[in-house]
């Protein structure tokens, strides 16, 4: 829209150039009549009708409200426009496309967009935070790429009629995901309150929306990626066993709350029977050595480790199986340490296929339910 705003700022009465209507080259002589001398705004109202006819998808609600007025102005005053005009017009605009070279964003608030996932977390916060409310565009469109996780947060702490409109201007997909993380009454009135929206004019709406925004921009940025308990189970996952049983029943007295959300985080070698499909199982075998599956099997000596040896061997191939037992046979006692390491290793590979996204973990909860 940065090209119809420019012929809304042309020159009045910027000279049309001459047709020929006769076609043959004859110059002034060829000519029987010329286009109707138009100024910049009537140009423009032209070409944003002929694009409408067209069926051109013109996003003038990004232009400023002033200009959108004048322009809607002048397209009820232009009346009837005859063809050499409207091609005279139309053959401007094409040589100003033409000239063009690049077109950049308009205003702070859409570089910023321009630049998303470019340019570090910190500095576009800070960024948007300058942006303030004197952004353009619709502040709803980055509502709507916040995680629901937030938005939820976001309708519990607003009141209600806030959280309604947010609901509504959301698409319905993820609208149903966000009432799904509500508790019941809450839901249940914010639902209610949408049929209070009737008339709440569009200017609310759009106040609502980049107050809700601002807010987002101004949560501080975190500084690590995931959750506290998603860190240390991370680090226990890497951990000897007694070193993390130790650990986690030191959590259990200092704040079980987050003793439980490291749980969560943790997956060993011994929740491979409960948090892995059996159709992943080959996809796992295939990146770990022989030598060193042997070794975890050999060394496997807790109830939940021996229940993940019998699940990988039940479901790869009866040759492979019955080869690992033999190895397994022959190998003999293992210390605990390498069998841990052999262990690790194999829970690496679990964990490097779970973040490509080649497997997804079944979550502990679920593996809870099914016991």
């Amino acid at each position: 829209m940065q090209d119809t705003n420019a012929l809304i700022n042309m020159a009045p009465g910027a000279a049309a150039p001459a047709v020929d209507i006769a076609g043959d080259g004859a110059g002034a002589e060829g000519l029987r009549r010329v286009p109707r001398s138009l100024n910049g705004r009537e140009k423009a109202a032209v070409v944003v009708r002929l694009l409408l006819n067209e069926g051109a998808d013109i996003p003038l609600e990004d232009l400023p409200d002033d200009l959108q007025e004048r322009l809607t102005h002048q397209l009820g005053r232009m009346g009837l426009v005859d063809r050499l005009t409207l091609a005279s017009v139309a053959h401007e605009f094409a040589d100003a496309l033409d000239s063009v070279g690049l077109s950049f964003p308009h205003g702070l608030a859409s570089a910023l967009d321009a630049v998303n996932d470019k340019i570090a977390p910190a500095t576009a916060a800070r960024l948007r935070k300058v942006a303030g409310m004197r952004q353009v565009g619709d502040p709803w469109q980055r509502l709507r790429e916040v995680p629901v996780e937030d938005l939820a947060a976001m309708a519990q702490a607003e009141s209600t009629e806030v959280a309604a409109v947010m609901l509504s201007k959301l698409e319905t997909a993820k609208a149903a995901q966000l009432l799904a993380q509500l508790p019941g009454p809450v839901a249940r009135r914010i639902t209610y309150a949408i049929s209070k929206t009737a008339n709440v004019t569009p200017d609310a709406v759009e106040r609502i929306g980049w107050s809700l925004a601002t807010q987002i921009d101004q949560r501080p940025t975190p500084a690590f990626d995931d959750a506290p308990g998603a860190r240390v189970g991370a680090i226990l996952n890497q951990s000897a066993s007694d070193t993390r049983d130790g650990l986690l029943t030191a959590l259990d007295e200092e704040d079980a709350e987050f003793a439980s959300a490291v749980r969560q985080a943790i997956f060993t070698f011994a929740h491979i029977a409960a948090r892995i499909a059996p159709r992943d199982v080959p996809a796992i075998l295939r990146d770990v050595e022989q030598a060193v599956l042997v070794t975890a099997m050999a060394g496997a000596e807790t109830e939940g480790d021996k229940a993940s040896v019998a699940f990988l061997l039940s479901n790869m191939s009866t040759r492979m199986a019955d080869n690992l037992r033999e190895e397994i046979a022959d190998r003999g006692k293992v210390k605990r340490p390498e069998a841990e390491d052999a262990m690790a290793q194999i829970v690496g590979v679990i964990r490097a296929l779970s973040d490509g996204g080649t497997l997804k973990l079944v979550e502990a909860e679920d593996a809870e339910a099914a016991d």
